[in-house]
């Protein structure tokens, strides 16, 4: 009898467990900017590996401003949502938010960005070392190729962010090697076309053997291009961008970017969701997940183009 109960209780609880999963999960992206194409094509990869697994998602964007992005995790929390993919303005910022997360008993997996501390089940992140170290071989090719001689300006995301420090030390270690001096470092902060254009006007000023210009994003290219055109600079100052915008791809075939470094941001948002429910469903998820970023060039695009337009652009067929 014992025996026969102990059966139906089992079956029970593996009904219930499947109904659980064929319900699906629910879901909150928590971003730093959507305004920023990057972080929208993430948000393309959340909600598609969702819908793939039939869990239901919602994205709650901080417009880069850290009040608000506290005031989302609290309203995630509020909705009790089983699980948080979590992309934070910076990594001081997320301990905090992974603490509250902690406290609510909600999952947490960051897509990007890192923390300085804090529980989470995983870390979705780019070898942005390598990839800025892959990018600033492509430089220093072309530099030996057209004989240039003269030092390169950096306008970076902030240095608190994990992922800009890695970016730095591996672009300026390509330098280094090829013998390449960097000029100066300006740090952006609202990431918007005046700052962009500002800082590349500073470095064509103040640094009269300026030869390029490597932008540590993307989405603001064209303030520095202008900077460049304006200072009758055209075809004199190259420019090397990382992560891409759709129009990278024509821009980088014709020459006018020497190249790209490309996270594979709707890969991080799609692979974000699968952890997470790999992590519910009882599975072991990696604590660290590191992502190739594609060093692109004219050399190498034709080959990269099908991985460039679905996880660098997120571009799918339906």
């Amino acid at each position: 009898m014992n025996k026969r109960i102990l059966i139906v209780c089992c079956t029970l609880m593996t009904l219930l467990a499947f109904q659980v999963r064929a319900d699906g999960q629910r879901y909150a992206y928590v971003v730093s900017d959507l305004r920023i194409p990057f972080w929208n094509i993430m948000w393309r990869g959340v909600e598609d590996q969702a819908k793939a697994q039939g869990d239901q998602v919602f994205v709650l964007s901080a417009d880069n401003s850290a009040k608000k992005e506290l005031e989302n995790m609290v309203q995630a929390i509020r909705e009790k949502v089983d699980g948080i993919v979590l992309s934070p303005t910076n990594s001081s910022s997320a301990v905090t938010l992974l603490k509250l997360a902690e406290k609510a008993g909600i999952p947490v997996v960051i897509s990007d960005i890192g923390t300085q501390g804090g529980q989470f089940v995983s870390y979705i992140e780019s070898d942005n070392e390598t990839g800025a170290y892959q990018l600033g071989q492509i430089l220093a090719n072309e530099f030996q190729q057209l004989q240039l001689s003269g030092s390169v300006g950096i306008i970076a995301i902030p240095q608190t962010r994990q992922n800009g420090k890695l970016r730095t030390q591996g672009f300026l270690l390509a330098l280094s090697e090829a013998g390449i001096p960097s000029a100066y470092i300006h740090q952006q902060s609202d990431f918007s076309y005046e700052e962009t254009l500002t800082y590349s006007q500073a470095l064509i000023r103040d640094y009269p053997d300026l030869k390029a210009i490597w932008l540590q994003g993307s989405d603001r290219y064209q303030g520095a291009l202008d900077a460049i055109r304006q200072a009758g600079k055209a075809g004199e100052i190259l420019l090397i961008c990382f992560d891409a915008e759709p129009e990278f791809i024509d821009m980088i075939q014709q020459g006018t970017l020497v190249g790209a470094g490309m996270q594979q941001p709707f890969l991080m948002g799609a692979r974000a969701v699968s952890s997470l429910d790999q992590h519910l469903s009882g599975g072991n998820v990696p604590r660290i997940q590191q992502l190739e970023v594609l060093a692109v060039s004219k050399g190498n695009i034709d080959d990269l183009l099908p991985t460039i337009k679905r996880n660098v652009l997120g571009i799918t067929a339906d």
